[in-house]
């Protein structure tokens, strides 16, 4: 079985090539996509449509561009892990979990213990809830060899 994993969140960390070589080392079919993970690019998705009178239009401008890709890429997986580092807070994480019990497509969390409270809606809604990396690939390996 082929799967497509979308990988969405934290961009500080290299969580997302953990899950990539530990699916590669399980010798596992998956597909993996993502945001825009250049924070300064995804800031500046929406500059080519012109000048904007503020910051608020501006962020407007490009979250839209953004959510083209963000959007398409989370219809067309089979799986999202939502990461949600401890140092920043990710709303836009939160708004792509959100996103995904509405269209019902199953999601795992991603994240620590410490900020298990204020999640808790969000890991409600999840078909998981996993602490590192190496929980998410078994995830993926049990789903798509057992």
């Amino acid at each position: 079985m082929s799967f497509t994993v979308y990988l969405s969140g934290e961009i500080h960390t290299d969580w997302r090539d953990e899950i990539k070589r530990g699916a590669e080392a399980a010798g596992l079919d998956v597909v993996f996509t993502a945001p825009v993970t250049d924070h300064d690019a995804s800031d500046a998705a929406g500059d080519h449509l012109g000048e904007t009178p503020s910051q608020f239009w501006r962020d407007h401008q490009s979250s839209k561009v953004n959510a083209i890709r963000t959007k398409t890429l989370i219809e067309q997986s089979d799986l999202v892990v939502v990461r949600f580092g401890d140092q920043y807070k990710q709303w836009n994480a939160a708004f792509d979990a959100g996103y995904c019990a509405a269209l019902g497509k199953p999601y795992v969390t991603l994240h620590g213990e410490s900020i298990i409270h204020p999640l808790k809606e969000v890991d409600a809604a999840a078909m998981a809830w996993a602490t590192t990396t190496d929980q998410v690939v078994e995830i993926l390996r049990y789903v798509l060899k057992a």
